[in-house]
């Protein structure tokens, strides 16, 4: 690809704009355990084509009415659902405030459909395609299935699949009491991808 299309977003990947997505749930299964807190985290190209953080995005959610909790699950992440001060909201409400600003950036970028991008993202993306469905949300800005998949692209870079071990290895900080954290995760995450990204376009230039 011409050095000048690396610098456009809507070019980058075939009008794709790559969004960070993390979900903390209370259990494995996407059909009957309680989706609690999901994040997005939506980048930007600057002027020589590198990726950068734009803006982050977290709602905490009421399990939705039936759901599962599984104990094991709930030590893991340290999520106490019925706690007062998580202002958590309705799963409906909640998607529809994280979908609005992937939208606007979609548009505003160019692209045509956000793509989630995600650590080993077949589990963040089959919860939030759950929720769609349960909620009837309309205008879901996602591609339904394909993802990028940040646990691959941290193999390939570094030799690590893990996302700690990964962002460690990238050189990025990484602090264990704010993880399991959506907003904390999704923003390593993000970083791992823009830095893979952003390493791979100035090998390319020098090739």
């Amino acid at each position: 690809m011409p050095d000048s299309e690396l610098k456009i977003m809507t070019n980058r990947f075939r009008g794709y704009l790559p969004v960070v997505v993390d979900i903390e749930t209370a259990g494995f299964n996407s059909a009957t355990d309680a989706l609690l807190e999901m994040a997005v985290v939506i980048p930007a190209m600057d002027e020589s084509g590198q990726l950068f953080i734009q803006s982050s995005h977290r709602e905490h959610v009421v399990p939705f009415e039936g759901a599962n909790l599984e104990p094991a699950a709930l030590k893991f992440n340290g999520i106490d659902p019925n706690h007062p001060f998580r202002l958590a909201i309705d799963e409906k409400d909640a998607l529809k405030n994280l979908f609005t600003p992937v939208r606007e950036a979609v548009k505003a970028q160019g692209c045509t459909r956000a793509i989630l991008v995600g650590h080993n993202p077949a589990f963040d993306i089959g919860f939030m395609n759950a929720a769609v469905e349960r909620t009837k949300v309309k205008r879901n800005p996602f591609h339904p299935f394909s993802t990028f998949d940040t646990a691959t692209l941290g193999g390939l870079a570094y030799g690590q699949t893990v996302l700690a071990k990964a962002a460690k290895a990238a050189g990025i900080e990484w602090d264990n009491e704010q993880a399991h954290s959506a907003l904390y995760d999704a923003e390593q995450t993000a970083i791992l991808f823009c830095k893979i990204v952003n390493q791979w376009n100035d090998f390319m230039r020098q090739t």
